[in-house]
């Protein structure tokens, strides 16, 4: 009976371990995008405790050769409530054309805005480096790296993977600073405010300064929606465990 009851224990904690893994799992969703050429770019969502982090990336392996070539914003929806927390260079990119920014600190130049109205989609979301008419001012930590007063213009925009930068026009090889070729962002949720990952949608990037230039559409990623899935079913099956 004793071996019985032992077996059965490790059984439910077996159980236990995986649900409370697969529930870890599923606190990121991801988003990538293409045209099918010369564009692409992901943004990674990751939710742990308050703090919901966003890792923006051009991911495409094409030269920057115009300044729509130049990914500078991710709109997307939610529920909840966000507001601005920081924005660092991603581990392995850098600011080229311009000095190095203390601690990869490049907050000074993005902002972060909710309330959006004529954001493409209908997105109520924004994270950017160019105005597009939409975001008033940097939101975003830090120190104004390339004035005149942040958000504006393509500067501080994000160049591809890919990107040589020697070729292409005069705005998109010295004329401007630019971060090759990621940015992670912190924005803060309001614990007052239901907020999940799984309400994330409208998702699109956004290149060069105004929004009749390249925008595209984005998709979860199918290995990103399997974990939120099962998560999500973690979740249910410890739910109706615990009522027993």
């Amino acid at each position: 009976m004793k071996k019985q009851i032992g077996s059965l224990g490790s059984i439910l904690i077996g159980i236990a371990m995986a649900t409370v893994g697969l529930t870890g799992q599923a606190q990121a969703i991801s988003f990538t995008a293409t045209n099918g050429t010369n564009l692409s770019a992901s943004a990674d969502f990751q939710l742990s405790g308050t703090t919901l982090t966003v890792v923006l990336t051009n991911t495409s392996a094409a030269d920057v050769l115009v300044p729509a070539d130049v990914l500078t914003a991710v709109f997307f929806s939610s529920n909840g409530t966000l507001t601005s927390g920081t924005a660092i260079l991603t581990a392995g990119s850098a600011v080229v054309f311009d000095a190095a920014p203390v601690g990869g600190v490049v907050g000074g130049e993005w902002a972060y805005l909710s309330g959006l109205a004529g954001a493409p989609l209908g997105a109520t979301q924004g994270i950017g480096s160019a105005g597009f008419a939409l975001f008033d001012g940097a939101t975003f930590p830090g120190a104004d790296l390339d004035p005149p007063a942040a958000v504006n213009g393509m500067n501080y925009g994000i160049l591809s993977a890919g990107d040589n930068l020697a070729t292409g026009n005069a705005p998109v090889t010295g004329d401007n600073p630019f971060i090759k070729n990621s940015v992670t962002f912190t924005l803060n949720v309001d614990p007052n405010n239901v907020f999940s990952l799984s309400s994330i949608n409208n998702v699109s990037f956004q290149y060069g300064t105004a929004l009749d230039e390249p925008n595209i559409r984005s998709v979860p990623e199918p290995a990103s929606m399997l974990l939120l899935g099962a998560g999500l079913a973690g979740i249910g099956i410890w739910r109706r465990k615990a009522a027993r």
